[in-house]
């Protein structure tokens, strides 16, 4: 029989299942805040030569899209735990007036997960036996949702806002003290070196190959770049 799992051990499970949530509220901020205001701040140099009102846009458009990722952060989530809410009423309405089918679908459920026989009865018996399990399951395995975890909310927005403020700034620095055309060249330099150095580092902890990854997060923000380019360009004529 193994050990029961020490207050460490348990402590480390539960750090290493955050580590992707918190590394997710970090690129959703601060890649789009990259992004985003590189993509202005480009489409601006093209139109207008003129630094100041480069870095007025740029800032401007800063604190706007890091006020605005936190709110999305915050009220998406409050979106999605009425969406489970929802579904889980409408659930218990289906089992209360249709439970002859609605058990017939958790047989089916497990059944084709392999289990056959009285195991197979006695699973389904266990789950339909009681109302909100019932339903948590039937969330889980037919609707494939889950429930929105509140706790901590406030918090993801936070992360999400700063994390989009900092990459918000990095395309706008270079336009601080140096020559329109090198801020450019600058900006998408740092830009693309914060693209690429994000992207790995999302590799190499969770999952996926770190130069592929970074490349990737790179392509979205050279994209972004030559359109915006492009678009400041066709403005000026």
């Amino acid at each position: 029989m193994k050990d029961s799992p020490s207050a460490a051990d348990l402590e480390a499970h539960q750090k290493l299942h955050a580590v992707g949530t918190r590394i997710s509220e970090v690129i959703l901020g601060g890649q789009d805040g990259i992004v985003n205001v590189l993509g202005v701040v480009l489409g601006v140099a093209a139109a207008s030569g003129d630094s100041r009102v480069i870095i007025a846009a740029a800032l401007a458009t800063t604190f706007a899209e890091s006020l605005s990722m936190a709110a999305v952060a915050y009220t998406s989530t409050l979106a999605d735990r009425d969406i489970y809410r929802g579904q889980a009423e409408r659930e218990k309405d289906h089992i209360r007036r249709f439970s002859t089918i609605e058990r017939e679908e958790i047989r089916q459920i497990y059944q084709a997960k392999g289990f056959t026989g009285q195991q197979l009865d006695e699973i389904v018996n266990t789950i339909t036996s009681d109302e909100e399990k019932w339903v948590d399951v039937m969330l889980a395995e037919e609707l494939k949702i889950s429930p929105v975890e509140e706790k901590g909310l406030l918090k993801t927005a936070l992360i999400v806002g700063f994390a989009a403020l900092i990459g918000s700034l990095i395309p706008v620095f270079p336009f601080f003290g140096l020559p329109v055309w090198l801020a450019v060249w600058s900006s998408i330099a740092g830009a693309g070196v914060s693209l690429f150095v994000v992207g790995a580092y999302k590799a190499r902890v969770t999952v996926g190959v770190w130069w592929k990854s970074g490349l990737q997060l790179l392509g979205i923000g050279l994209v972004t770049a030559l359109v915006s380019y492009g678009i400041g360009k066709i403005i000026v004529g």
